[in-house]
């Protein structure tokens, strides 16, 4: 009885830790990073390819330290804040959750945007019934472990579906690799707004919230957490060249794509009537994954502001999903403002992540756990390149966009 416990509670563990790392991944992988790859692969080519580059340098430089010193702390971001500086916390809980609010009206839109493509229901009751289905997620009994299988499960399919369409569309492979390391245009814009969109705001903390609302916690977990940040940054990353291959191999074909709907054309053009089918279940799934993350992760930030809110956690995580779907059914969502709301997003990463790194550096917070010297130098390298890139960006880029 005692091997089968042990046995039962190693799966069990196992799948804690896949979970949380495939919420951060398919978190990070939503409609408006579909929209923004394909958008910034039209306008750079194969030289996207370097932004996605930096995207998962800066990835690895940020998440890495983010979810060794939660989980050593054995706390959430904003309370480890607050011990920090008393305010900090509830101050990056507010920009958290109002960039995870503006980043699921879009979510919520996408998702209506994949039932139209795939079963041609309208948008806003596409949009609807997907909010509803989200919701219905977490009025279940062990709503953990429902979402962390709805995130694996969208995660493989998104991988596989993209895969076919990257395969069809035939990008220009050695180009790709040869301007992924010596690109022939930069673009600070497409950098940023990638960046902001993968591990900015939310996205950033999603996975160590999981493992510690998992019970996942202390310096003896800190193995534990690494493997699980390195491989939901795996199954990110792999998201992000897929999709940027499958719209570089239209691109480079001289095809043009639909300004209203960018992605929908790559899988169009790739696989036709089919490949607009499938395209809907990309985009609902990628849609779907980000409501889920977004709703949890923001939640977990601002049920800590109130102790009587900790007991209503499902509700708030409802009112969010709620909140964002009413909002986008009133005032929709532009592909202008899903690319400047991902670069202003990108502000939070260089906060939320220098108040980890100066965590990091005090052992009574982290109950005696010594983070790696090497690790904070890399995380510091991250939070002041965002820092310098998203200030340039609001002052010269963002206003270019929002004509």
């Amino acid at each position: 009885m005692t091997g089968d416990a042990d046995r039962a509670a190693r799966r069990a563990q196992l799948r804690v830790l896949v979970g949380a790392a495939f919420l951060m991944a398919t978190s990070a992988v939503g409609p408006g990073f579909l929209t923004q790859t394909v958008v910034f692969t039209e306008r750079l080519g194969a030289s996207f390819g370097f932004a996605i580059l930096v995207s998962v340098l800066f990835d690895l430089g940020a998440q890495l330290n983010i979810w060794r010193v939660l989980v050593a702390a054995g706390a959430p971001a904003q309370t480890v804040a607050n011990r920090l500086l008393p305010g900090l916390g509830h101050a990056l809980s507010v920009l958290v959750a109002l960039g995870g609010l503006a980043f699921n009206i879009g979510n919520v839109a996408g998702a209506g945007l994949g039932l139209n493509a795939m079963l041609g229901l309208p948008v806003a009751a596409g949009a609807a019934l997907s909010a509803a289905l989200a919701i219905g997620l977490f009025l279940l009994r062990e709503a953990g472990r429902a979402m962390d299988r709805f995130a694996q499960a969208m995660g493989v399919v998104m991988i596989l579906l993209a895969c076919y369409v990257a395969v069809i569309s035939g990008p220009p492979l050695a180009e790709a690799a040869l301007r992924t390391f010596v690109p022939a245009r930069l673009d600070v814009l497409a950098v940023v707004t990638i960046v902001g969109g993968t591990v900015g705001g939310y996205i950033t903390f999603a996975g160590a919230h999981r493992l510690l609302d998992a019970g996942v916690a202390g310096p003896e977990s800190v193995g534990r957490a690494t493997r699980s940040a390195g491989l939901g940054i795996g199954v990110a990353s792999l998201l992000r060249i897929v999709l940027f291959l499958a719209a570089l191999g239209i691109v480079s074909r001289g095809l043009a794509l639909d300004p209203a709907n960018p992605p929908a054309s790559v899988f169009r053009l790739a696989a036709g009537e089919v490949g607009y089918r499938l395209f809907g279940v990309v985009m609902w799934a990628a849609a779907m994954t980000s409501v889920v993350g977004s709703a949890y992760t923001s939640v977990s930030f601002i049920r800590t502001v109130r102790p009587a809110w900790e007991r209503h956690r499902a509700t708030l995580i409802i009112a969010f999903i709620a909140i964002s779907t009413a909002v986008f059914l009133a005032v929709g969502r532009p592909v202008a403002v899903l690319i400047a709301v991902g670069a202003l997003n990108g502000l939070i990463l260089p906060i939320g992540l220098a108040a980890m790194l100066i965590a990091s550096r005090k052992t009574t917070l982290l109950n005696g756990y010594v983070h790696p010297r090497v690790l904070t130098v890399a995380g510091a390298v991250v939070a002041l390149a965002m820092a310098g890139l998203g200030v340039y960006t609001i002052v010269t880029e963002i206003p270019k966009v929002m004509r």
